[in-house]
């Protein structure tokens, strides 16, 4: 079974996640060693909290180089909500620089009347990278669920692989460019459709797709 390894850097209970992908018949590996990151077949951040504290969290273990290291090797990488949002370079939650794998802003939403922040329960995605090897079977709009006060904003457009509506605010809620993949929503707390994801996912590291074609569904 492949090997993935999910960062613990002190942000958010892992257990749910790790169960979601022994399910789909990975063997996850709960580690912050530079080393085992390096030799996982595949990589997944997950996390939960405030961006300053993550990064400082990241930078105490010396994780930030090895994360941009096999980011930059091309091996399957999955962030899952914090885990999406230090991908990029800053956030307006805080002063820390994030990993800055894409440029971007972390960004909070808007006021609104009636507007519930944070955003957390259900919602629909639309699908804006549909052939997606991380949506296959999921639907054009499944429902996930969110807990989150803030989101990520691209500079490239072409980053974003789906979307949600708040409001009145359509915002990124994953991000895909060829080995990277990160979702703000929780997969492993998302029902059928989530699972659905994490089991994609752990079938993409097992059949090891080049780097290049595996935003692409196979015919």
């Amino acid at each position: 079974m492949s090997v993935i390894a999910v960062i613990d850097y002190d942000m958010g209970n892992l257990h749910s996640v790790c169960k979601g992908l022994e399910k789909a018949g990975a063997t996850p590996q709960v580690t912050d060693s530079a080393t085992v990151i390096k030799n996982a077949d595949a990589v997944v951040l997950p996390g939960v909290g405030s961006f300053d504290p993550a990064m400082q969290h990241l930078r105490s273990r010396n994780l930030v180089e090895p994360i941009q290291d096999v980011i930059a090797s091309g091996i399957p990488f999955l962030g899952i909500c914090l885990g999406l949002q230090i991908l990029f370079e800053s956030s307006e939650e805080g002063q820390e620089p994030g990993l800055g794998i894409f440029p971007g802003t972390v960004r909070r939403f808007k006021s609104e009347p009636g507007l519930t922040i944070p955003h957390m329960g259900w919602n629909q995605l639309t699908l804006t990278q549909p052939n997606l090897a991380l949506w296959k079977h999921i639907g054009s709009h499944p429902w996930v669920y969110f807990v989150h006060s803030y989101y990520v904003d691209p500079v490239n457009p072409d980053l974003t692989a789906a979307t949600i509506q708040h409001g009145s605010q359509i915002v990124t809620a994953a991000i895909a460019q060829n080995n990277v993949m990160a979702v703000q929503f929780h997969p492993e707390k998302s029902s059928t459709a989530g699972l659905k994801i994490l089991d994609n996912f752990v079938e993409l590291v097992q059949n090891q797709t080049h780097p290049k074609l595996i935003n692409q569904v196979s015919a």
